[in-house]
């Protein structure tokens, strides 16, 4: 309460959130003993360095948190070397390219159109100032990953690094068919499984190891932790990565957060994790139904994981409103581009929804087709200031139903 004004703005959003479905993939909600990490006077320490070998002394503690969150990341990906102080899934991915690549060296990415991400060589993120990304795409009748194009540009422009990921890629990753062509080119192979950790815990997705040399990911999306980054790498390119995480491009880990993955990864061990992470993908699908019977067109017509893209191109909507109205009445989409994008990235074709936080609410598949039928009903109404008055009594009545946070403290009370 000493910053009333502070104080007043995380009441509302807390607020925001209890009262809101969120359906954009790569959010979710963190458990109370998550957030409870965060808050805590690890924030205060400095801890430049790595366990036993920090430049400040009063580490012992700090030390054991660090080594606890190592080795239940190991544990849990099935990796021979784990890093968990990247602060970000950006800045875990800049890590790997410092410690695999020079300035300019060639990387083979999927572009932003086909599913990737801004750090697989956009021309204004670093990636793309720094490094030289050649970008595959998707076939144009499947709109999957396109392995003909992919070996053909492997082949031709020798990267030394090939990337792949699914920022918004609703199918299934292929890890064996990317090692087979990096390894006719002599390629190392990076998987960012920032969208599909969770997934792959839970055996819902394949295992990028062991054909992947180094794997990135967030922790905050289906893997329900604190917001931050995650390396994992086979053994003989562990100093490398470590090297390239600190000193390389950061100082002192976030240790409040690093304590807040360790918790994350523990939960992950669970069964109830396990069957969370398969519910995600029942929702994900029974909500691709529903925009299907509609007469949605979805990009690859379906999904296999965690994620829809609705291509909305023959609706005479610009997708920033479809976006904007619905933000009005408590549902939480993000417009997105497609393959072979016409439109601006600001106003593109596509929405993209998921189904991570309403699974957290508690939703089964009946709950997430009615989500899907409430966006559908106000597409199809936008001008109707009714309709959509009648769809915000609904979205509160789920939540209401679902509810998040329960108790007044920030973070305690987390229902599901």
């Amino acid at each position: 309460m000493e910053d009333k004004k502070i104080y007043n703005l995380i009441k509302k959003e807390i607020q925001r959130q209890r009262e809101g479905l969120v359906l954009i993939p790569s959010e979710n909600y963190a458990s109370p003993a998550v957030l409870r990490c965060m808050g805590t006077p690890l924030s205060n320490k400095y801890s430049e360095g790595y366990p036993h070998k920090r430049y400040y002394s009063g580490n012992e503690y700090i030390d054991e948190i660090e080594d606890i969150a190592i080795e239940r990341a190991k544990k849990l990906f099935k990796a021979e070397h784990a890093n968990v102080q990247p602060h970000s899934g950006s800045q875990a991915n800049a890590a790997v390219y410092l410690a695999l690549l020079k300035p300019k060296d060639t990387v083979l990415a999927p572009s932003l159109f086909a599913g990737g991400h801004l750090t697989y060589g956009s021309p204004i993120n670093f990636s793309g100032i720094i490094y030289n990304f050649i970008h595959y795409g998707v076939n144009p009748k499947t709109e999957r990953y396109d392995f003909d194009e992919i070996e053909e540009k492997a082949k031709k422009y020798k990267p030394k690094l090939i990337v792949t990921g699914t920022t918004s890629y609703p199918r299934a990753l292929n890890f064996k068919k990317f090692k087979e062509i990096a390894d006719k080119i002599g390629a190392y192979l990076m998987a960012d499984i920032a969208h599909i950790a969770g997934l792959i815990i839970a055996h819902c997705h394949s295992h990028p190891f062991p054909f992947c040399d180094v794997v990135t990911t967030t922790t905050h999306k289906t893997l329900r932790g604190p917001r931050g980054g995650l390396i994992l790498s086979k053994k003989d390119l562990a100093e490398k990565i470590d090297k390239a995480v600190f000193p390389g491009i950061q100082g002192g880990p976030l240790d409040h957060v690093i304590a807040a993955k360790a918790v994350c990864f523990k939960e992950a061990m669970s069964e109830s994790f396990k069957k969370y992470q398969k519910q995600i993908i029942l929702n994900a699908q029974a909500m691709a139904q529903e925009f299907v019977k509609a007469g949605f067109r979805l990009v690859t017509g379906g999904t296999d994981n965690h994620l829809i893209l609705i291509d909305i191109s023959s609706f005479k909507i610009d997708s920033k409103r479809i976006q904007d109205e619905l933000d009005k009445i408590g549902i939480y989409v993000n417009k997105n581009v497609i393959p072979f994008e016409k439109r601006t990235p600001f106003n593109p074709s596509g929405i993209r929804l998921g189904s991570p936080a309403i699974t957290s609410r508690g939703f089964k598949e009946k709950e997430a087709g009615y989500t899907a039928q409430l966006v559908i009903k106000l597409i199809k109404n936008i001008n109707n200031k009714k309709i959509k008055n009648q769809i915000k009594k609904e979205v509160k009545k789920l939540t209401q139903k679902f509810p998040i946070y329960e108790m007044d403290s920030f973070g305690s009370g987390f229902a599901r």
